[in-house]
């Protein structure tokens, strides 16, 4: 498809998927996931559209599952363009992604924020942006609820922003090291361990992780525990 065709066939999706019908809106937004996804030239068509991320962020809080859905996928295959990173993390967006893993219901909307976050981190430029906003907070707070299904990608996601000091002393001082020893000695979050062991040794980089592991009642045994267990991960 020539880059005229393509620009039109992006301009004209936009215009479609901010239609008061569902069907229209989804038809559109499904075209928009399916040539983001393997295109970077098409990415960079889309996010160069006017009007278009500002449209795909409202859509994100849509009252259907489907729209929103869409609509975030298409934005995570926007931000793997590493040009289109910076522009995407706006304070704007940021807030939006914060506000879904506080409350959305639907796990498949919050994974897909959780890694859309996971991916414009991946910038360093972006890590304290998002610090700044108290994504890190959230993420903590995310991931103590019991059972959540999204906490591979909620771990992940404070994996990469922990990296930058500046959010590791924020994530400590939310109670990350408790809540991630929590994980890791929970019979009902086994498959957690081992990524809350990655971030934990992520944190202990810096003085204040080292402290707070340092304070943990029984560090030693759980750590013992860890080794006998069956997760290769896990012990490494």
């Amino acid at each position: 498809m020539s880059a005229p065709r393509v620009r039109e066939t992006i301009n004209n999706c936009v215009s479609r998927s901010q239609s008061d019908s569902y069907e229209d809106q989804q038809k559109a937004l499904q075209t928009l996931a399916s040539i983001t996804r393997v295109s970077p030239q098409y990415r960079s068509l889309l996010a160069q559209t006017d009007g278009a991320i500002s449209t795909l962020l409202g859509l994100s809080k849509s009252s259907s599952p489907i729209i929103r859905t869409l609509s975030l996928s298409i934005l995570l295959n926007l931000s793997l363009n590493p040009d289109l990173k910076q522009s995407l993390a706006s304070m704007e967006t940021i807030y939006r992604l914060n506000w879904i893993i506080q409350s959305s219901s639907s796990q498949e909307t919050v994974k897909l924020a959780s890694s859309l976050i996971c991916s414009l981190a991946m910038l360093d430029k972006n890590k304290a942006r998002f610090g700044v906003a108290g994504t890190v907070q959230v993420l903590v707070k995310a991931v103590s609820a019991p059972s959540n299904p999204a906490g591979h990608h909620l771990l992940s996601s404070l994996a990469e922003l922990v990296q930058f000091h500046g959010n590791s002393t924020l994530a400590v001082r939310a109670g990350a090291v408790s809540e991630l020893i929590h994980l890791i000695g929970s019979t009902e979050a086994e498959d957690l361990a081992g990524t809350s062991l990655a971030v934990l040794n992520l944190l202990a980089r810096f003085d204040e992780g080292m402290i707070a592991l340092t304070k943990t009642d029984q560090i030693v045994s759980l750590m013992v525990d860890v080794l006998k267990g069956r997760s290769m991960f896990s012990k490494e």
